[in-house]
């Protein structure tokens, strides 16, 4: 059964009206990663692996919309079969993983969840943990991102949506 806050998240402009606006004009004048104290939809991040306790970290990140547009080529071609704008190969939540995993490099990219759009950008917010804190190795359910070969867990396609990108979800 979905909470109330889940179904408000199917349409948050009708159901959150002006809230999410002024959210949107806020996040626009933030950087691209920024660290957040805690996550804007706290039942999606619990229900993805989230424990407020220590060695969790969650970061909004904001992704632009649109096709990747190729730098201009320098002639000796047919310009019929020379594209500019292609769409990249991966989807947006999971360069957004990226991003994130990047910018922290000694924390593990545990998932990630969509929280808002406007005309330009997509933004999500993606939950870290670190791997060598001594709460997160105790623990049963996260112990596991301690091992060796959990790193970089973003870039190698291993989070929900980086398999599902692959298809393998």
């Amino acid at each position: 059964m979905r909470s109330q806050s889940a179904e408000q998240w199917k349409r948050p402009k009708e159901t959150l009206g002006s809230l999410y606006k002024q959210r949107l004009v806020r996040w626009r004048g933030e950087t691209v990663v920024a660290r957040v104290e805690k996550p804007t939809r706290p039942d999606r991040a619990r229900s993805l692996g989230y424990r407020a306790k220590q060695g969790f970290v969650v970061a909004r990140v904001k992704v632009k919309k649109g096709n990747r547009k190729r730098p201009k080529w320098a002639g000796g071609r047919r310009p019929k079969r020379m594209g500019r704008f292609f769409p990249l190969a991966k989807g947006k939540q999971v360069v957004a993983e990226e991003k994130v995993a990047t910018k922290f490099p000694n924390m593990e990219v545990l998932n990630s969840y969509w929280v808002g759009m406007d005309g330009n950008h997509e933004w999500f917010e993606v939950i870290l943990v670190d791997p060598q804190h001594p709460v997160i190795r105790k623990d049963r359910r996260t112990g596991w991102v301690s091992g060796s070969h959990h790193k970089g867990r973003a870039f190698r396609g291993l989070t929900s949506s980086g398999k599902k990108g692959r298809g393998l979800r």
